[in-house]
């Protein structure tokens, strides 16, 4: 009783410390323009899966949390599901260079509040247009203070309008971990972004934060989740963040190297229970002499990362084995394959004997063709001709396995001539009908008119300033026409 008697004490001192006065360029902003700033503020921010909620519905309420609803990317079954990503305000007090809201960066500004925003939510869930809501914050005066508005919002919608949908709620580096607790009771996720890969990056790139920062929190949520934290502040029958926690790294920011970044993914699935560590490639939306100089961000780098991390959650890797120290992943095969072409000592597989640890380190076999093959195996002998049908990917499967003692590859078990074998070969371009001059034409028409054609293809484009080039030629010939005849 004492500690919530003090814990009020404290919420109530943090509220006293708010800046009541709006800024100026605020004020003169209607709502649509506020969430339109918002929104793209908060597009950055690609930790936002909503898979893995279990909480349950209870009595009368809107929405749904459960598993075959809400995610912010494509179901199982095809349907694209939709989140409201937005930001409480933009506004920070914080320098980080790679982020797009630095305070030092001259953009507008915008914030909602948690009324607002719980408004909105309802109002979009009604036209069915979301089905829950991913919100985040800038951090304009401390982190207590954000922290408590986030909570004030997720709890409008839990309380007050009943919304039984998904909610994940960013939790806020440095923030009290009894309000990290407290926002737990009423979100389905939350997730606190790490960003950077290791601690040197931090002082150059973050001054105003440490990556202790990041980890209180993470541990203060994995530690709660353990123990399915209960109390004064649980709402009746809920449980703690049942989605669990998820975070983001930037790939491409700083000069770590892949195997930096696996470490620190693997490090953090162990020691914090994390449901996702989702990757972003870094993009340049700053410029200054601590970023790097790119022209486009590392997105193949990212997908390879992506794929790592894959092989560590469900395939039974180690950082250490995909990887040695200082290394990158090669982009022109998959992990997976590059670790198979540099141990051939492992290969190739026996198909009928081997069991399913060494199936899932074969390239072109996932977890599920792995349990097919051993419950088609208990009932017989397989033959090549079925390995396809149980979804196996043959044409990189085919050079690491035998079946019955016969190599399914007429190249045999040689990494030279497999790697000969899978490489992509020359990149084919397509024929063009237009010149390389009128294509620069169509691509600096492009830049200076993205809205315009948005939706475009290249040649349309080239096809359109033909046209044009042509009316204008036809004008001009009637022009210099003399008059009386044709």
């Amino acid at each position: 009783m004492r500690g919530t008697v003090c814990y009020n004490m404290y919420r109530t001192y943090v509220l006293s410390q708010r800046d009541p006065t709006p800024a100026s360029e605020e004020s003169t902003m209607n709502f649509t323009d506020k969430v339109t700033i918002l929104a793209e503020s908060a597009k950055y921010d690609a930790s936002c899966s909503s898979s893995g909620s279990m909480r349950k519905k209870g009595g009368p309420g809107l929405g749904s949390a459960a598993p075959a609803g809400i995610c912010h990317t494509f179901s199982s079954d095809g349907r694209c599901i939709s989140l409201l990503k937005i930001l409480l305000t933009n506004a920070c007090r914080y320098d980080c260079h790679y982020c797009v809201n630095r305070c030092s960066n001259d953009i507008p500004r915008a914030r909602l509040t948690p009324q607002e925003v719980a408004d909105l939510t309802m109002a979009f869930y009604r036209r069915n247009y979301i089905e829950g809501l991913f919100l985040s914050s800038g951090i304009p005066v401390s982190p207590d203070q954000t922290m408590m508005d986030l909570i004030q919002c997720a709890k409008l919608l839990r309380t007050v309008h009943h919304f039984q949908g998904y909610i994940h709620l960013k939790a806020i580096p440095g923030a009290d971990p009894l309000l990290i607790q407290e926002a737990g009771m009423y979100c389905d996720r939350l997730s606190v972004n790490i960003e950077l890969p290791s601690e040197e990056s931090f002082p150059i790139l973050t001054p105003q934060k440490r990556m202790a920062d990041v980890t209180g929190p993470m541990g203060t949520i994995a530690s709660a989740i353990r123990h399915q934290t209960k109390g004064p502040l649980a709402l009746k029958g809920a449980s703690f963040a049942p989605a669990g926690q998820s975070t983001q790294l930037i790939v491409g920011a700083t000069a770590d190297s892949d195997h930096r970044i696996l470490l620190l993914a693997q490090s953090l699935y162990s020691r914090y229970q994390l449901k996702r560590v989702y990757y972003s490639a870094y993009m340049p939306v700053n410029q200054g002499p601590t970023l790097p100089e790119l022209i486009a961000p590392p997105l193949l780098r990212e997908h390879r990362i992506y794929q790592a991390d894959w092989l560590l959650r469900f395939y039974g890797f180690s950082a250490q084995e995909l990887l040695n120290e200082g290394e990158n992943f090669e982009e022109e095969w998959d992990p997976k394959t590059t670790w198979a072409l540099r141990h051939p000592e492992f290969f190739p597989v026996e198909i009928q004997r081997a069991p399913k640890r060494d199936l899932l380190r074969v390239p072109g076999i996932g977890v599920q063709s792995a349990l097919r093959i051993i419950k088609a195996r208990a009932h017989g002998s397989l033959e090549a001709a079925c390995l396809k049908k149980m979804g196996i990917v043959m044409k990189r499967a085919c050079h690491f396995i035998t079946c019955g003692g016969k190599a399914l590859a007429p190249t045999g078990f040689d990494p030279l001539r497999i790697r000969s074998a899978l490489s992509p070969g020359p990149k084919i371009q397509q024929l063009s009908f237009f010149d390389d001059e009128l294509k620069a034409l169509a691509e600096e028409t492009f830049l200076k008119q993205p809205d315009a054609l948005w939706g475009w293809r290249e040649e349309d484009v080239c096809r359109a300033l033909q046209q044009n080039a042509a009316q204008q030629a036809l004008l001009q010939e009637e022009r210099t026409r003399p008059l009386g005849g044709f």
